[in-house]
């Protein structure tokens, strides 16, 4: 399992979609959906796609004590 801080960066993505994101933090899709859903965790649109910046993860996860 690769986790946030284990990915290099030349073959780190620099977003990810919200179900990826979800395994890389080690949370649960819910967890992660309510955290977009509040507007705690910024994520962008690209068409009808969903990505969240993986610097954004590690930032939310930092403000939240994880």
């Amino acid at each position: 399992m690769t986790y946030l801080n284990e990915m290099t960066p030349k073959h780190a993505p620099i977003a990810v979609s919200p179900d990826e994101a979800a395994r890389l933090a080690g949370i649960g899709r819910t967890t992660l959906y309510a955290a977009l859903a509040k507007g705690d965790l910024p994520s962008i649109k690209i068409g009808t796609r969903r990505l969240i910046r993986v610097d954004a993860i590690r930032d939310w996860l930092a403000s939240n004590g994880t």
